[in-house]
């Protein structure tokens, strides 16, 4: 096999990926096990790839994957900007690294989760 199964069915575990490459989208770091980060990884550089290349092709692709989530609510100019974890993407994340070729996270070893001693990690943006 080419991936780890994570101990789920197919639909629960890219449900799963799903949620966690939003969510490193949002917060630009997260914990999780190990295994699932390195998993995280292969997809969320898939996406800033996408989100440099920057078309219409790209981002309709990137939409298809990551979840409609609201990263920010901002007040410009006595508007109220909502800007969703797509637009994070696209507008903050590819063009901060749009002179990388690649490497964009990395992953830290922190102590074992409390409770099954699964080893646990941080996968946050270089």
């Amino acid at each position: 096999m080419g991936y780890r199964k994570l101990g789920r069915t197919s639909s629960q575990r890219k449900a799963m990926l799903r949620d966690l490459t939003t969510d490193l989208i949002i917060n630009e770091s997260i914990v999780t096990t190990k295994a699932r980060a390195k998993e995280v990884r292969k997809i969320v550089e898939k996406m800033i790839t996408l989100g440099k290349c920057g078309n219409l092709h790209a981002r309709r692709q990137a939409a298809a994957f990551v979840r409609k989530k609201i990263a920010s609510v901002k007040e410009e100019d006595g508007n109220i900007v909502v800007e969703s974890a797509l637009q994070k993407l696209f507008s903050d994340i590819a063009v901060h690294y749009a002179q990388r070729n690649g490497g964009y996270t990395r992953i830290l070893k922190t102590e074992p989760r409390r409770g099954d001693a699964a080893p646990r990690a941080i996968i946050e943006f270089v």
